[in-house]
């Protein structure tokens, strides 16, 4: 019997599969090409969804660079690159709000133990049972959550706090219009219309480079011209202090190491790490696991969708977790993996993503300077597009008008429950529901007919009294009893029931009681039971529950043949004992 229990995967499975399928100066170099230009889509990127998060853009920054290398190296996947991620933004934002700083850190590296555990013991596996209509529908959601957000810093607006709550800061939104900046507005729609064209002339240069610079010339054009503080950027929204040193916008300065439980919680002061910390930040450690196990093997079955290859997905999971793990404690927040504009770019290996750490931390050290320039308007554009991409909102549309009415109820609950609620309650009842649809549908399939003994050729000739049942499909909690209950009610002459069984796969607790109700209600009316084509797997399973050979009542019989052969003994021989009182 294989041991399913706990193992320790293969690191580095992707990274080694790479080597394996050759590996030379080609291949370096494409995969230096792939690592600089994701790493230059990366810098504009991660520093806007860790503002996005509500924290300061370095930590975007430093979780590129930290887990970013760790994970390429460790994980199971040859194409994906780890960082920040639009989808991480609705539950990483409340736990901000909350715990501040230091929570956000130690509730990352929770999650980040959690999904070592859930590599180390096989779950990996177990995502791709997500229902696609739950996984659409938070997605859509998540991607409406993020565009709002990105509101006020488009329009230049000051409004009265940006809570957890979408309808809370949809209002707050709105009572601000009043205070538009036509200014703010302008650069943020001319950064959306570059990134938005930029991709049409089909150029090498990647379109969040040339929309954030020009969207930071113009910013840099409005200050000089018509005095500092016009246009907010980077430099002014953020103020860092380190050691002794104080500045603006982005710290030149390497990723430190620093315990994340010594950063400031909600009151700024340092967070207490006790156990009703630990205990209040287990949900959502829980949740950003289930995010990050979920969207970063999705991402590896599109590459592997993309490349023909094939990703180790419990490596996989242990990268995350390793990388999730070391990233707080280098100031990191949560990351998962990103693949297309990789792929695209020519990767071959995990060194792609390595170079692509190397890019950003290069851009911390040289550029913190000109990174303090960009606008946050510009960011925000940037935001909507990504928020757009991640919608998939002809995917949506297309479900909307072609699936199948339960689905589509499905995405529409979890796409709402996300805006309005949040992502995790959205999950929960999104794979709930589509469990109860699946098991309506199994349900529905299963079924126990009568069936004329003359139809088949080795039961064609069975004495008057005896009646052929043929049940079809699993017998579980949710078809068991509709299944069974059919053959309590047989006709008042049979005396022995054939129960061709050879189409039931499983049978789980419900139906053996269900069985085992069948059985002693039939016993009662003085109707014997033969039980056929059951696998010996089931028959021991149904005798450890009670159900075994009972002379002349019940038996197990291999194939119709024997059970016919059966049947016209247990007749020949007078039994049953007597026919059933009406």
């Amino acid at each position: 019997m294989q041991d399913r229990r706990l193992h320790v995967p293969a690191l580095a499975t992707g990274l080694r599969a790479a080597f394996r399928s050759g590996y030379g100066l080609a291949q370096l170099r494409r995969d230096l090409l792939a690592g600089l230009t994701i790493g230059i889509v990366a810098v504009p990127l991660s520093m806007a969804l860790a503002i996005a998060t509500g924290v300061p853009p370095q930590h975007g920054l430093y979780t590129a660079i930290i887990a970013g290398a760790v994970i390429a190296l460790t994980g199971g996947s040859r194409y994906s690159v780890s960082g920040p991620t639009a989808a991480f933004v609705v539950i990483l934002f409340p736990i901000v709000q909350q715990y501040g700083m230091g929570g956000l850190l130690l509730a990352t590296l929770m999650a980040g133990l959690i999904l070592l555990v859930l590599g180390l013991t096989r779950m990996g596996g177990l995502i791709r049972f997500v229902p696609y209509p739950v996984v659409l529908g938070f997605t859509a959601g998540i991607a409406v959550v993020i565009a709002v957000l990105q509101i006020p810093d488009l329009l230049g607006l000051d409004p009265d706090g940006i809570g957890e709550h979408f309808t809370e800061n949809l209002g707050r939104i709105v009572a601000a219009l009043p205070g538009l900046d036509p200014v703010e507005l302008g650069i943020g729609l001319m950064t959306l219309a570059v990134l938005i064209l930029w991709p049409r002339l089909r150029t090498p240069l990647p379109a969040p480079l040339v929309g954030l610079a020009a969207g930071t010339l113009a910013a840099w054009a409005v200050n000089h011209w018509l005095g500092g503080g016009q246009v907010d950027t980077i430099a002014s929204r953020f103020t860092w202090t380190l050691d002794g040193e104080s500045g603006t916008g982005i710290p030149p300065l390497l990723p430190h190491f620093q315990a994340p439980w010594r950063l400031p919680g909600p009151d700024g002061e340092p967070l207490t790490l006790s156990f009703g910390v630990i205990r209040d930040l287990a949900g959502p450690a829980f949740a950003i696991a289930m995010l990050a196990a979920i969207e970063s093997l999705l991402c590896a079955v599109v590459a592997d969708g993309l490349t023909r290859t094939r990703h180790d997905p419990n490596a996989e999971l242990v990268g995350q977790g390793l990388g999730n793990i070391a990233a707080p404690f280098f100031g990191g927040i949560t990351a998962i993996a990103r693949t297309a504009t990789n792929i695209r770019s020519g990767a071959v290996s995990p060194l792609s993503a390595v170079v692509h750490a190397a890019v950003v931390l290069l851009a911390v050290v040289a550029l913190a300077g000109v990174l303090g320039l960009v606008p946050m308007a510009a960011l925000a554009a940037l935001l909507l597009v990504v928020a757009w991409n991640m919608s998939e909102a002809r995917h949506f549309v297309h479900m909307l008008r072609s699936a199948p009415a339960g689905d589509v109820a499905i995405l529409v609950l979890c796409f709402g429950l996300t805006v309005l609620f949040d992502m995790v309650l959205a999950v929960g009842v999104g794979v709930a529901l589509a469990a109860a649809l699946f098991i309506r549908r199994m349900a529905l399939l299963t079924q126990a007919e009568a069936v004329p003994p003359q139809e088949d050729p080795q039961v064609r000739h069975l004495p008057a009294g005896v009646a052929l049942y043929d049940v079809n499909g699993p017998l579980f909690f949710g078809a068991a009893e509709k299944a069974l209950t059919s053959l309590h009610t047989v006709d008042p002459g049979v005396r022995t029931v054939i129960m061709d069984m050879h189409d039931v796969p499983t049978m789980d607790a419900t139906a053996i009681v269900a069985l085992h109700t069948l059985i002693d209600e039939m016993e009662r009316q003085g109707v014997a039971l033969i039980l056929v084509g059951l696998p010996t797997r089931i028959i021991v399973k149904l005798r450890r529950a009670g159900i075994s050979k009972r002379a002349g009542r019940l038996t197990y019989a291999s194939d119709l043949a024997r059970a016919a052969a059966v049947a016209r003994r247990w007749h020949g021989a007078g039994q049953p004992a007597s026919p059933r009182k009406r």
